[in-house]
């Protein structure tokens, strides 16, 4: 086989028809603009409130960044790729972006089974809170999701890019992920894909389990409240957290923890847009927007 220096790679993306490429790029510029926007809000509300610079409030923050990354980091290419002719990436471009996208998403794990650590504490060890949450445990957290993101990560992606791509270079997806990535390959994947699946799975399987199970310890704790408005507040907040957590982790979980990458390609795009666009845009709405002091400290800024 010949196998050839590839520079550049074509993204498929989602349809070859005009009319759907504008109707798409509209609808995914509103999605990427109202998380930017939502975000942008829960960054500088928090920001200016001292009354929100606890940690509860400071996770939110915290993920409301890594989520302008991580959306940033797929939405604008895509959007250019919708309206231009030649719907092509670099080869750098490509595994920057494959780098990016998975260290980032690697993060959000690590900080939503943190931040579910950090309810399960305000809820269930209240009286100790202030002092296991600490703005020094608050402080190596944080930091040690984002290493640890970045870091986990380096592998993966070493070793996609190392792979032989040969002259064929036509990705059917809206980018650069690892799935079309080992399927365009002409060198021998099984090495490449035995670690990313036990990597994947050691990530994602061991930090959505501990989510689970913290708020499921969390909703049996709110069960015992005896006033039926506290129960019902707390019970409504936790349950829209875990329902993220379940769309987040179950759509991540099926693409990335698999031995063998063979879903069909059209399947594989729906799976990716909920976990890099609508789960962004749901995130601000569930874990701040609904928040009743933030509503406030919002309103007293505005």
């Amino acid at each position: 086989t010949n196998v050839t220096a590839v520079l550049e790679f074509r993204l498929l993306g989602f349809s070859s028809n005009p009319r759907c490429q504008i109707l798409l790029f509209t609808v995914f510029l509103v999605i990427y603009i109202l998380t930017i926007l939502e975000n942008t809000i829960i960054i500088s509300v928090v920001t200016l409130e001292p009354q929100l610079h606890s940690p509860m409030y400071k996770f939110l923050k915290n993920l409301s960044f890594l989520e302008v990354c991580y959306t940033t980091t797929i939405v604008p290419k895509m959007l250019a790729n919708l309206l231009a002719k030649r719907k092509s990436i670099s080869f750098s471009g490509c595994m920057a972006q494959l780098y990016y996208f998975i260290s980032l998403g690697a993060t959000e794990c690590y900080l939503l089974a943190v931040m579910a650590y950090d309810r399960y504490l305000a809820v269930c060890e209240h009286l100790h809170y202030n002092v296991t949450m600490s703005a020094k445990s608050y402080t190596h957290l944080s930091v040690g999701s984002w290493v640890t993101g970045i870091f986990t990560c380096f592998l993966p992606c070493l070793m996609v890019s190392r792979l032989d791509f040969c002259s064929y270079n036509l990705i059917d997806h809206f980018f650069c992920d690892i799935s079309p990535l080992l399927k365009l390959s002409c060198s021998d994947t099984t090495v490449t894909e035995a670690v990313i699946f036990i990597l994947s799975l050691l990530v994602l399987s061991s930090c959505f389990l501990l989510t689970l199970v913290t708020y499921l310890i969390i909703i049996l704790s709110i069960l015992k409240i005896p006033s039926a408005s506290g129960k019902r507040t707390t019970f409504s907040t936790c349950s829209s957290h875990l329902m993220v957590v379940i769309i987040y982790y179950g759509t991540m979980i099926s693409m990335y923890v698999r031995p063998t990458y063979n879903l069909s390609s059209e399947l594989n795009k729906a799976v990716s847009v909920l976990y890099t666009m609508v789960t962004p845009l749901l995130n601000p709405v569930i874990y701040s927007l609904r928040n009743k002091a933030f509503k406030k400290a919002l309103g007293k800024i505005v």
